[in-house]
């Protein structure tokens, strides 16, 4: 068996697995620990080990500590996914792919869904989010930023804005107090401490967390500059792939009307 075919029937063979699938499904929106995992996907603990041990083994997930201390958070690498998925003959057929396109072009207005960035300076990891989003979706999502002790916006969040072709100068630090009382669809916070602080929004469809290591903490200029560039890159990932998730939700939201 040649290194490509291999490499196909492994991935399906993870794939195979409910518990790795359940799994990978839940890392696609959010990162979570393990207790958490455990609970969401009703397997035991052990169970949840096994199946994180072998999908980090592979290279589809990694893990970190979280800031605040206690367990890790595991986190899907969406980049190397969908290369291995496209690897495994799983592309969409160009003509398919026109044809969603077609469907979603004349599918009804939509309210616009909202969604609000949160980590604890708000100078850095949410700001570049909320541009990215705001980039990305052409305005048809409202996003916004926010932090728990908000501080400027970083000039290296700028810088690397720039790069991307995206302005977000004229974005600036908030408390997230500005915004309670307001109604959210997505609470999405950046960074470990933002979690553990975040406020409740009542009517929220979903409160998601990525575990992204803050680029500003960095002291070296030219390590913090790749922090800040890795960072963004992470966020464009899911970014793209949180924007395919709400657009087939609101689809759904019309065909069940």
């Amino acid at each position: 068996m040649d290194a490509t075919l291999h490499d196909v029937v492994e991935f399906f063979r993870l794939l195979a697995d409910p518990t790795r699938c359940a799994i990978l499904m839940r890392l696609a929106r959010s990162d979570e620990r393990p207790t958490e995992l455990s609970n969401s996907i009703k397997q035991p603990l052990e169970t949840v080990a096994a199946a994180l041990a072998d999908l980090e083994s592979a290279g589809l997930i990694t893990s970190r500590m979280s800031d605040v201390g206690g367990e890790r958070y595991y986190h899907l690498d969406l980049e190397r996914f969908q290369q291995r998925y496209i690897r495994a003959g799983g592309m969409i057929h160009p003509a398919l792919a026109q044809t969603i396109a077609e469907a979603e072009e004349e599918a009804a207005p939509r309210v616009k869904p909202r969604v609000l960035f949160l980590c604890t300076h708000n100078s850095a990891r949410s700001q570049m989010a909320e541009g990215l989003m705001r980039a990305f979706s052409h305005g048809a999502i409202e996003v916004f930023s926010a932090g728990s002790e908000p501080g400027q916006v970083h000039p290296m969040a700028i810088e690397i804005m720039d790069s991307m072709r995206i302005d977000i100068r004229g974005q600036r630090s908030k408390h997230y107090e500005e915004f309670i009382g307001q109604h959210f669809d997505y609470i999405i916070t950046v960074c470990d401490r933002a979690r553990e602080a975040c406020p409740v929004f009542p009517g929220l469809k979903e409160s998601i967390h990525w575990s992204i290591p803050d680029p500003a903490a960095i002291e070296n200029e030219a390590e913090r500059r790749r922090a800040f560039h890795h960072a963004a890159t992470q966020l464009a990932n899911r970014i793209r792939y949180l924007q395919i998730l709400i657009e087939r939700e609101q689809r759904n939201q019309v065909v069940s009307r």
